[in-house]
């Protein structure tokens, strides 16, 4: 494999109005993705009012000054289309996927939320009833649904990682209409915000559509004043027990390492893919087939603009001690920072990374996410065809290096996740 064959092109440009555009032509199938990524996620929120880049997720959808309200899903849906969202601490990410032949359908509704979306008392009490209960189903009475957010709480004392993307229910109870009218003319506007074609499209015609629909958009009232407080380095272990309503024991590891994309950030990914990356991975060998006392692990880097943190875990069986864990993950990453890893072991990796690569640059979507985010975070879309070449030059010697630097106990949270009955 070679990086000219995982190589994306693309074309950008600038609208007067400070949007960003970024084309990528595809015509392997009449499929486009239309894509609108803005620079706002939880991390750019009041620390009173969090909650806040996510709210608007759902808000977004609720419809525009001409997209009457419950609209918006079925506009997509009746052209053969699918959309959703995602939301992040640093970034929100907006797409439809249709039938090449929609590609102005899905321009006019992007436009229309970033010009006028409906933010009035209706939507946001009926997406505060929504954000409400995704609260409680997938965090508050979900097993095991707050390991992040109690990991980073405790990570973070002073950058905004410290709370959650969901953010705080009672921000959301007691935030005003006003408040909501303030962050979506703030940070919902072209200056900040990256709009990306990917798929089978005429260039011409794209670029005319996109005019019409975007070049009108006032530029509001961006940038806001933030001022985002540097984390400091940890320097000792923080260590804490956390009881929940779960049958088994978890001992969770938070790591914390560098940006997302800097040069120790894909080591740190490949280190912890030989971790926990399938059942040949090190701590899943180690845990859950030879001495079986976890049925899970894991080991994940967040995606973070800023400095931000890697999260290790393992479920024990109901009879495992959460100490008996943690001594045999401690045992695993040690042998990686001491004896490194094997050059079968390295070569494995790197073939799981070029499959991954490859499999990610199939997808239209995955493609549209991926050259707005390196925009979005750097001003520097073709980072993203950098991918492979970062992961390949990365040698076995740099993986236990960045093990040693970050996967130490002065540079963690460690948490006993236990049950209830336990306390």
């Amino acid at each position: 494999m070679t990086e000219d064959s995982l190589h994306i092109d693309f074309e950008e440009y600038d609208l007067s109005n400070g949007l960003h555009v970024i084309l990528h032509r595809d015509t392997s199938a009449p499929l486009v993705v239309v894509s609108v990524m803005y620079h706002v996620g939880s991390k750019n929120e009041n620390p009173e009012r969090t909650g806040f880049a996510h709210f608007f997720e759902h808000l977004m959808f609720e419809g525009s000054e001409n997209i009457p309200r419950g609209k918006f899903f079925s506009i997509v849906q009746e052209a053969g289309g699918t959309l959703n969202a995602n939301t992040s601490y640093d970034r929100t990410f907006y797409y439809e996927v249709f039938p090449s032949n929609y590609l102005a359908t899905g321009l006019w509704l992007e436009s229309e939320r970033m010009m006028h979306a409906l933010v009035d008392k209706v939507g946001i009490e009926t997406q505060r009833s929504v954000v409400k209960e995704e609260r409680r189903q997938r965090y508050d009475n979900a097993p095991y649904g707050t390991i992040v957010e109690d990991s980073m709480k405790r990570a973070f004392r002073k950058h905004p990682y410290r709370w959650p993307v969901i953010g705080s229910m009672e921000h959301i109870d007691r935030a005003e209409e006003k408040d909501y009218r303030a962050f979506y003319s703030g940070f919902y506007v072209p200056q900040n915000a990256v709009l990306c074609v990917a798929g089978d499209f005429e260039t011409e015609q794209a670029k005319e559509w996109i005019s019409k629909y975007f070049s009108t958009i006032s530029k509001g009232q961006f940038p806001l004043d933030s001022v985002i407080e540097q984390e400091p380095e940890l320097t000792s272990e923080i260590r804490d027990k956390v009881y929940d309503h779960v049958q088994l024991p978890a001992v969770v590891h938070l790591y914390r390492i560098p940006a997302f994309a800097s040069p120790d950030y894909f080591a740190v990914q490949l280190a912890s893919e030989l971790l926990s990356n399938g059942n040949s991975s090190r701590l899943h060998k180690s845990l859950v087939d030879s001495s079986q006392i976890a049925v899970q692990v894991g080991s994940f880097p967040f995606e973070m603009e800023h400095p931000g943190a890697v999260l290790q875990f393992a479920i024990g069986n109901a009879d495992t001690k959460a100490e008996e864990l943690e001594k045999l993950m401690d045992e695993e990453v040690n042998r990686l920072a001491v004896d490194g890893l094997t050059q079968e072991e390295f070569d494995k990796l790197i073939n799981q990374t070029e499959t991954r690569l490859v499999n990610e640059k199939s997808s239209l979507l995955t493609i549209a996410e991926g050259l707005s985010t390196y925009f979005t975070y750097f001003k520097n879309t073709d980072m993203y065809n950098s991918e492979y070449l970062n992961f390949i030059s990365i040698k076995k010697d740099d993986i236990q290096r960045v093990v040693q630097k970050y996967f130490h106990k002065n540079n963690r949270v460690a948490l006993f996740w236990l049950p209830f009955e336990e306390n």
